[in-house]
C-alpha cells in the first residue's frame, strides 16, 4: 500500500477546499499507530499550521476561511473521524478566536486576529488541581504588574493542545480580583510545558501541566475580563462544550469506517450462524446499520446545535439582544451531548461484534475509539447535562452560565 503523500497548500484552506479531503486523509493515515505507540501528532499539527485551518472562522477578506459555525463543525467531525487527538488539540484554539479574534470589541483584536490568519495555534492553561471545585473562577495563578508589563506565576493541568501550540491563553487573577487571559508565546521564559497526561483515551492531545515560573508579560499580551468581551460573554464555553461533542460523532463516524472494514476482510465465522461467509451475514449486516444510523444521528444533532450557534453569531455581529439564543445554544448543545455520548460509547462496543474475539488483537488497536469516545465523554458527565435540562423543561430553570455549559 503506497504512503500518502502530505499535501501541499498554496493559499488559507476553506471548509470546501479541494486540498481538505487529502490533509484528513493523510492525518487518518497514521492515527491508530500513532495512538498505540503514543507518538506525539506533531506532523499532522505543522500541516494544520501550513493550511490555516485555525483560521476557518475568520473572514475571507481578513484572510481566514470564512466558514459558518455548521461549516466549522462539519470539519470537526470529519477531523475527529480522521484523529480525534488531532481534533481535539484545536478545540482550544477556535474557542480563543471567537474570544478574541473575531468580535470587534475586542482590545488588542488585530494582534490577535493577524496571528490566526498566519497559522498560530492558541493552546490554553486554565484548570488548577488545586481547585475542588471544577469550573470554579477561583484561581492561585497570579498576574503581578511589573513595570509597564506584568508577571506570571502559577501552574496548570488539563492544558489540551498547548504542548503543540505557538501561543497559550493563560487564565490568571489580577490586581483587584480581576480576572484576566494573559496571550503568550509557549517558548517564553519561564513556561514549562510537562506531558504528563496519562489517560487511557485521547493519549495525544497534550493535556498536561503547564507551569509558569516569573514569566514575562507584556501589556498589550492582556485582557482583562469585562461584559461582553471573552470569557465576560453569556454562555462562552457552550462553543468548547459543543466542539468536545463533535469529536465523539466523528469517532462514530470511525467506527462505521473500521466496521465495514473489518466485515469486508473478515475470513471465519460461527457455524450457525447466517451465513457461509460473514460478509453476507444478515446479522451482522444489521450491527453495520445500527452503527451508520448513530453515527448520523450523532452528526445531526451536532450541526442542528451548530445552527444555533450561526443564528446566535448573527444576532451578537448586529449588535441585537442575544440571552434568549445563547441560552437556547447551550441547551442544545447540551442535548446532543446527551445522546452522542451514549452512542459513542455504544459504537466503540458493537465494533466488535462485527470483528469478532481476532479484533480485539493489540495490533488493530480498535479498543482506542470506545477510549477516547469515554474519555471525552468523562470531561463534564452527562448526567449532570441530562439532570439540569430537565429542571429547564419542567421548571424553566435557566442552564448554569459559566463554565462547561
Amino acid at each position: 500500500m503506497n504512503k500518502i503523500v502530505p499535501p501541499q497548500f498554496s493559499r488559507p484552506i476553506t471548509a470546501n477546499s479541494s486540498e481538505l479531503p487529502a490533509l484528513l486523509d493523510y492525518i487518518a493515515e497514521g492515527a491508530a499507530a500513532r495512538d498505540l505507540e503514543r507518538a506525539h501528532p506533531y506532523e499532522a499539527v505543522s500541516l494544520i499550521r501550513q493550511a490555516k485551518l485555525g483560521a476557518l472562522r475568520i473572514a475571507t477578506a481578513e484572510g481566514g476561511g470564512g466558514s459558518s459555525f455548521r461549516e466549522l463543525f462539519e470539519v470537526v467531525i470529519r477531523l475527529g473521524e480522521a484523529d480525534p487527538n488531532v481534533a481535539h488539540i484545536l478545540r482550544n484554539h477556535f474557542a480563543f478566536v471567537e474570544r478574541y479574534a473575531r468580535p470587534a470589541g475586542v482590545e488588542q483584536r488585530d494582534k490577535w486576529l493577524q496571528a490566526v490568519v498566519s497559522g498560530a495555534i492558541v493552546g490554553l492553561a486554565n484548570s488548577e488541581l488545586g481547585n475542588p471545585v471544577v469550573g470554579s473562577k477561583s484561581l492561585s495563578t497570579t498576574l503581578t504588574p511589573d513595570g509597564d508589563g506584568y508577571r506570571l506565576d502559577g501552574t496548570k493541568y488539563y492544558s489540551t493542545g498547548t504542548l503543540y501550540s505557538d501561543l497559550v491563553l493563560v487564565r490568571a487573577v489580577g490586581a483587584g480580583g480581576t480576572m484576566a487571559s494573559a496571550i503568550i508565546p509557549v517558548n517564553r521564559e519561564g513556561v514549562d510545558l510537562v506531558d504528563d497526561w496519562d489517560g487511557f483515551g485521547q493519549r495525544l492531545t497534550g493535556t498536561g501541566t503547564t507551569v509558569l515560573r516569573n514569566v514575562r508579560v507584556e501589556a498589550d499580551e492582556v485582557i482583562f475580563d469585562a461584559p461582553g468581551i471573552g470569557y465576560g460573554v453569556l454562555y462562552a464555553s457552550t462553543l468548547p462544550q459543543l466542539y468536545l461533542t463533535a469529536i465523539s460523532a466523528g469517532i462514530l463516524r470511525g467506527i462505521l469506517r473500521d466496521a465495514k472494514a473489518l466485515l469486508r476482510g473478515r475470513e471465519r465465522t460461527f457455524y450457525f450462524a447466517s451465513a457461509e461467509r460473514a460478509v453476507d451475514d444478515p446479522t451482522l449486516h444489521q450491527t453495520i446499520g445500527q452503527i451508520a444510523s448513530n453515527a448520523f444521528a450523532a452528526e445531526t444533532l451536532v450541526l442542528a446545535a451548530a445552527d444555533a450557534q450561526d443564528v446566535l453569531a448573527a444576532a451578537r455581529d448586529a449588535g441585537k439582544d442575544d440571552d434568549e439564543l445563547a441560552h437556547r445554544a447551550a441547551i442544545l448543545a447540551a442535548k446532543a451531548k446527551v445522546v452522542v455520548d451514549e452512542l459513542a460509547i455504544r459504537g466503540g462496543g458493537l465494533l466488535f461484534d462485527v470483528g469478532g474475539a481476532s479484533a480485539t488483537k493489540k495490533l488493530h488497536n480498535l479498543d482506542r475509539h470506545w477510549r477516547n469516545a469515554r474519555t471525552l465523554a468523562s470531561h463534564n458527565p452527562a448526567t449532570y447535562k441530562a439532570r439540569l435540562i430537565g429542571e429547564y423543561e419542567i421548571k424553566g430553570t435557566p442552564l448554569p452560565t459559566g463554565g462547561f455549559f
